[in-house]
């Protein structure tokens, strides 16, 4: 199969990058072509210390008949990577979220199902095994009835490393954004594919301040469905710089016989380092973003339908905006069901 990266903006890029280089069955091209000139984590210069090729514009990696597409760009600009990929008859997996408006989000998910190619959403953590089995254990009554669920995806901030995530513009907004989708995405699959009825959120810039960005540094967010079902979720990039990892997620489910909790990056080692001065600990579990990766390329194989696709990135987008909306208001904002695919 030959595979494109298409922009090394989103911090995953280096990640998939180094993943797709390493199968055997995989022929990687890569493009930056909107790179800072110079920069050292983008363009050529990160292309080299992968060691995979690389393509100077994006005419040159589409010159060449193509399978399938990673998109990581710059939130704004996935629309139209996204469109040029499904014309050109090429899978497409987008990194979250899935567009920053919903018009662009359902004109891609359109031009993927005009053109006949998948369109799959960046949500790796659906692929977590102890998710798996607090999905099956709500599934199968077990623990009654779900009431509420309280989420945390915090992380690093962003901006510090790709100044792009702090540009409104080119984000769609600062950590309600960036952390959300993973939590309404988990809640998407927990409650089958039901649609948020009403979305209330707060948000301030108090963390970071002293960058000066243009969007949200912490966040939260309540979530309400027509079962009665309510999220909270704490989406703030809360860990300073010198916290061990990037953050993690996690998710308190009560439920009418029980509570469990779910953390995805468990700690597997915990320590001290003395030569930083710091603690530090390994990250357990699974590599979430191989597991993606792998059913992103087995369904461009056979040709089923990926899971999570870009309905689920469109789904989780809707939920992100309500909040904005909200945050415009200063109060909650209201969600309808209508014309979303399941």
């Amino acid at each position: 199969m030959r595979v494109a990266v298409l922009s090394f903006a989103h911090v995953h890029a280096a990640t998939y990058i180094a993943l797709l280089r390493d199968h055997a069955d995989v022929e990687l091209v890569t493009a930056d072509p909107d790179a800072p000139p110079g920069a050292p984590d983008r363009g050529p210069a990160l292309a080299g210390r992968l060691g995979v090729p690389y393509a100077a514009t994006l005419d040159e990696v589409f010159a060449a008949p193509l399978d399938a597409a990673v998109i990581t760009s710059e939130n704004s600009r996935h629309r139209e990577l996204v469109e040029r990929a499904a014309a050109a008859g090429a899978h497409v997996l987008c990194e979250k979220p899935l567009a920053t408006t919903e018009a662009d989000a359902r004109a891609v998910v359109a031009a993927c199902a005009r053109a006949g190619v998948s369109l799959m959403t960046a949500y790796p953590v659906r692929f977590a095994p102890a998710f798996t089995a607090l999905r099956d254990a709500l599934a199968d009554a077990r623990l009654g009835r779900l009431i509420a669920v309280h989420g945390t995806n915090n992380g690093w901030n962003p901006a510090r490393s790709q100044p792009w995530f702090g540009d409104r513009e080119l984000a769609g907004g600062g950590a309600v954004m960036d952390h959300t989708v993973h939590i309404a995405d988990l809640m998407d699959v927990l409650l089958g594919g039901e649609q948020a009825a009403e979305v209330y959120a707060q948000a301030n810039t108090v963390l970071d301040a002293e960058l000066g960005l243009d969007v949200e540094t912490a966040g939260l967010v309540t979530v309400r469905y027509p079962s009665g079902v309510t999220a909270a979720v704490d989406c703030s990039w809360s860990q300073p710089a010198h916290h061990p990892t990037w953050g993690g997620l996690t998710l308190t489910c009560v439920a009418e016989h029980g509570i469990v909790e779910f953390d995805a990056f468990p700690r597997l080692l915990g320590g001290f380092d003395e030569t930083a001065r710091q603690s530090r600990w390994e990250p357990g579990g699974d590599d979430l973003d191989a597991a993606l990766l792998d059913e992103f390329l087995d369904a461009c194989r056979t040709g089923r339908r990926p899971r999570p696709d870009g309905e689920a990135g469109l789904r989780s987008l809707r939920i992100v905006l309500a909040a904005y909306e909200s945050l415009r208001r200063g109060q909650p904002a209201a969600l309808t069901a209508e014309d979303v695919p399941d």
